[in-house]
């Protein structure tokens, strides 16, 4: 019951929709505009996926579409208010899933898989 009771609550977080809204935030904290291109590239979906993906977002009010202010056909996408403080939370189930989980791990454990963790990102990402 437990570990059924863990997996939904890690099910809750994997909403499309806050895939978009973790690609947003991304590009916000790097300094650059978000585009449906740029959350295909990031989720590794095609044009049309990523374009329904950003709508459910759209549609959740978690990210909202404006127009690029120095190209008119272009759309970039920034996070609401609402996005915003879903990121927050979004952040801190996270991490407290992650404390659960290694809740028993020594300090030794936690730095081991934090460094193997990167590497593993890295490369995956890289595919």
């Amino acid at each position: 019951m437990r570990r059924s009771q863990s997996r939904r609550a890690l099910a809750e977080l994997a909403v499309p929709a806050f895939d978009v809204l973790d690609v947003v935030e991304a590009a916000e904290r790097a300094g650059v505009q978000a585009t449906v291109s740029s959350v295909a590239s990031a989720l590794h979906v095609d044009q049309p996926r990523a374009s329904k993906l950003v709508t459910s977002a759209v549609d959740a009010g978690l990210v909202s579409r404006v127009a690029d202010k120095a190209d008119g056909r272009r759309v970039l996408l920034v996070r609401t208010p609402r996005g915003r403080a879903t990121s927050a939370e979004l952040h801190r189930a996270r991490q407290a899933a992650c404390a659960t989980a290694m809740a028993d791990w020594t300090e030794e454990e936690r730095t081991m898989f934090a460094g193997l963790l990167t590497r593993f990102v890295a490369v995956f990402g890289g595919r």
